[in-house]
């Protein structure tokens, strides 16, 4: 009874939005060379990986592995993204809260990225993947890491490309502080 409890009272709290931290997936801390954001940031841009989807931790922890090493061959000093969300509904911490990405360039300065694990040219994310992000969303603006007047937008519109996918990114035009600029 107490197991089942404990078992219930953890998917809860995973529910409610824990980010599953950075030492989890990858044995090696984050370099302090990599520059900080000093303030808080006014934008959120939205990523998708075009990698295979994840559909439990021991799948996206893999998937996380890959993307890094793949970010490292292409001179990035790290994975490239803040957060990175699962098909199993949970929150990754990348490079976590208070670190410049390498997402998007031109506005790394003064964002956060989050990457959602898959491909969504072609589909719709699954619901608890979305939850996820809108709650990751709430925890950056309750720690102060995002201004509560953010903008919400996807990487097609700070460059030329299609990411974060053409269904995820109609999906984002519906959600409150998207923008159509940056």
């Amino acid at each position: 009874m107490k197991l089942q409890l404990a078992l219930v009272l953890c998917g809860l709290t995973l529910a409610l939005g824990q980010i599953v931290p950075r030492s989890s997936w990858c044995p090696v801390p984050i370099s302090p060379r990599i520059p900080r954001l000093m303030v808080q940031v006014r934008l959120i841009i939205i990523h998708h990986t075009v990698t295979a989807p994840c559909f439990n931790p021991h799948q996206c922890q893999l998937v996380l592995r890959q993307i890094r090493a793949d970010h490292m061959r292409r001179k990035f000093r790290d994975i490239g993204y803040n957060f990175l969300i699962g098909g199993d509904g949970r929150i990754y911490e990348g490079l976590g809260f208070g670190i410049r990405g390498e997402h998007a360039p031109r506005y790394n300065s003064q964002s956060i990225g989050i990457a959602f694990i898959g491909n969504f040219q072609t589909g719709l994310p699954p619901s608890q993947m979305l939850q996820a992000a809108r709650t990751l969303i709430q925890i950056a603006v309750q720690r102060r890491q995002v201004s509560p007047n953010y903008s919400l937008v996807g990487h097609c519109q700070t460059k030329a490309t299609a990411c974060p996918g053409r269904h995820l990114l109609n999906e984002l035009k519906k959600w409150p502080r998207w923008q159509p600029k940056p």
